[in-house]
């Protein structure tokens, strides 16, 4: 008996496994889910100007208040064209007003209101920019998975810049 004791004295602490690590992340997430804020409302998240253009974020990584924190969720206002600029694809982007078309990798692709852009994942990743073709601004709205967009890189690299940002930020 005071063999065994000795024995279990000497077994090496248990450190969390792999198992108990998703279980500890995934009660995380249903908790955030739970408290987390459901409605993310325009009026809150202004239109703000970066290299792009002028974009609305509602969910992103840096935002712990929300109940879906794995989403980047952003609205892209054409007014006449995106910055031009590479990235891994895997966005998936819905066109909420307006007409024109996305350059990606050279190639021309028209949408208008109620389409979908899918910018592909592949090496290297993906050179694109929007225009926006009928004189009043158009928008779509962007999702990423953050959790898949980590499997394939994270990484972007600004090509142009939109004029309003030079004048603004110069």
């Amino acid at each position: 008996m005071v063999q065994k004791e000795a024995a279990r004295e000497k077994e090496p602490e248990l450190k969390e496994n792999n198992y108990d690590h998703q279980e500890k992340r995934f009660r995380q997430m249903i908790e955030k889910a739970r408290t987390g804020k459901k409605i993310l409302r325009a009026r809150d998240n202004p239109f703000v100007l970066n290299r792009q253009g002028y974009i609305r974020h509602y969910a992103d990584e840096e935002r712990t208040d929300q109940a879906c924190p794995n989403w980047s969720i952003f609205c892209h206002e054409i007014r006449a064209h995106s910055g031009r600029h590479r990235h891994q694809g895997g966005y998936h982007l819905f066109v909420i007003k307006g007409k024109g078309y996305t350059t990606v990798d050279g190639k021309k692709f028209d949408w208008k209101e109620g389409d979908l852009i899918l910018l592909p994942i592949k090496k290297g990743g993906v050179e694109h920019q929007h225009f926006n073709v009928d004189g009043k601004p158009s928008r779509w709205v962007a999702f990423n998975h953050l959790r898949f967009a980590e499997t394939y890189g994270r990484f972007r690299e600004q090509k142009e810049v939109i004029p309003d940002y030079v004048k603004k930020k110069g």
